[in-house]
This record gives C-alpha cells, sequence and structure tokens, in this order.
C-alpha cells in the first residue's frame, strides 16, 4: 500500500509542480513522518527536492511531460488496485506483461497463497516479496522493450494449466478489432492465456480505446471483466451491457497509511 501511496504523492506533486507538507498530509490522510519517509524516497529517486516547508518538483520545464507520463501511470496504478480485489486464496492466475498490469502484486494481502503465471520481469520480481506465491515463469528468452520473455515453449506450457483468471493488457481495444498487441513474440502467449482462462480480466486505461495494432489476441466479447480508468463511452458502455461484460472504473482516491 506504501508503493502505491508513494506513487500517487509524485504524481500529485508532479501535477501541482510544488507542495507544502500541510497539503500533502491533508490529501493523502497521513501523518507528517509517514509524509517525511514517502518525501526521502521520492527525493532518492530523483523526482523532486525538498524546500523550505515542503517540496518541488526538479525540473520545472519537464513537467508537463513528466506529469502526462506519471498521471497515466497513476491511472494503471488505480487499476491494478482494482483488479488485485478480484484475486482470492488458491487461485491460479495469469498475469500478462504490461506497464498496467505489473502493479497488481503490490495490492495484494501479503499472506495471499495462490499460483502465478507470467512472462513479466516485473511481476516475476514482485512475487519473490511473497513467501505462498507459487510463481511459474513463461517464456526462455528477455526482451527488453516489453520487459517480458518469451520463447518456444511458452505454449506448450500454458496448455498445461486450467488458469482460473487471467489479467491481460491491450495495445489497442476495440470493438471491431477485440484485444490487439504488435508484438508477434508475445502474441501466443497473450492468445493461449485468454482461450484458456475461465474468467478474463482487460486492464485498460482509456488511452486505449478506439485504436487497434497489428495482431488480435482475442475479440472484445471474450471479456468477462473490464477494468479501466473513466466512464466508457456509449457505444462501449451498451457492447458490455449487451455482452454481460462487467466493467469497473478505477475511481481517484488515495490510500492511507
Amino acid at each position: 500500500m506504501k508503493l502505491l501511496r508513494i506513487q500517487e504523492m509524485e504524481a500529485y506533486i508532479l501535477k501541482n509542480g510544488s507542495a507544502s507538507l500541510d497539503e500533502l498530509c491533508e490529501e493523502f490522510n497521513v501523518s507528517k513522518n509517514t509524509i517525511r519517509r514517502d518525501i526521502n524516497k521520492l527525493v532518492e529517486n530523483g523526482v523532486i527536492r525538498k524546500v523550505y516547508g515542503g517540496v518541488t518538483a526538479v525540473e520545472k520545464s519537464l513537467v508537463s511531460f513528466e506529469n502526462r507520463k506519471v498521471r497515466n501511470q497513476a491511472e494503471k496504478t488505480r487499476i491494478a488496485r482494482e483488479a488485485a480485489n478480484f484475486i482470492k486464496d488458491d487461485d491460479l492466475i495469469f498475469i500478462d506483461s504490461g506497464t498496467t498490469t505489473k502493479s497488481i502484486l503490490s495490492a495484494l494481502d501479503p499472506n495471499i497463497s495462490i499460483t502465478v503465471l507470467t512472462n513479466s520481469l516485473d511481476v516475476i520480481n514482485a512475487a519473490t516479496g511473497f513467501e505462498r506465491i507459487h510463481l511459474i515463469v513463461i517464456g526462455n528468452s528477455y526482451k527488453h522493450k516489453t520487459r517480458s520473455f518469451v520463447g518456444i515453449d511458452e505454449a506448450a506450457i500454458l496448455q498445461k494449466y486450467n488458469i482460473h483468471k487471467a489479467f491481460m493488457s491491450a495495445t489497442g481495444v476495440s470493438i471491431a478489432h477485440g484485444l490487439t498487441n504488435a508484438d508477434q513474440l508475445e502474441y501466443e502467449i497473450k492468445k493461449i492465456a485468454a482461450e484458456k482462462a475461465r474468467e478474463v480480466f482487460l486492464l485498460a486505461d482509456q488511452s486505449k480505446f478506439g485504436k487497434s495494432t497489428l495482431l488480435t489476441y482475442a475479440p472484445f466479447n471474450r471479456i468477462d471483466h473490464l477494468i479501466t480508468s473513466a466512464p466508457l463511452d456509449k457505444e462501449y458502455e451498451a457492447y458490455c451491457q449487451d455482452h454481460h461484460i462487467e466493467v469497473v472504473v478505477a475511481a481517484e482516491h488515495h490510500v492511507a497509511n
């Protein structure tokens, strides 16, 4: 939970350019001591610097660009937190590679007992902090661009398992072309995971809708649960209602200590 709060605090400071300690205490509903510890972490990361009575963004001239980037990540973190609510003890889940899905495990109870299949380096690293997660890694060749593993054996491995829940990402999402990505090597992993899972969860922020890329790994109506960052437009809302797809909008709120 601390990681989620720090990520949202980073987005808040970059959005506003600066903030006082009292303002941050009120915004995130935590003590000054907690705020100071969080600030020290952000200072270490080079995101902000301390000023009298508060903090300011390091590079004022870059705030506009960084704010867009971090705001998107804050949306993705909220989506991941909502997705984590669907994970229960004894689940066998697949977690796709992606900038949204990578944050799911950070929102879980540290004592949860589940099996995780994944090809995401970020998810693999996060899973090592859980004593009761059984981790199964998919793929045997690492791709730096997507921070994921791919390889010739992943299809056979995935076919072995009865996946309860698959938490998927997509480069583009459209009613006509479904869930798409542009990476040939990751396509087969996504396709099989979406086919094998009892329930499919799509994690997609609002920027993904109405877009499509080279490869469709699943049709839109394969989704059971759509977790996103803003209300859908009427066309997508109607489609989800007609096809009994649950829509969860990740509200913007802050995590207390």
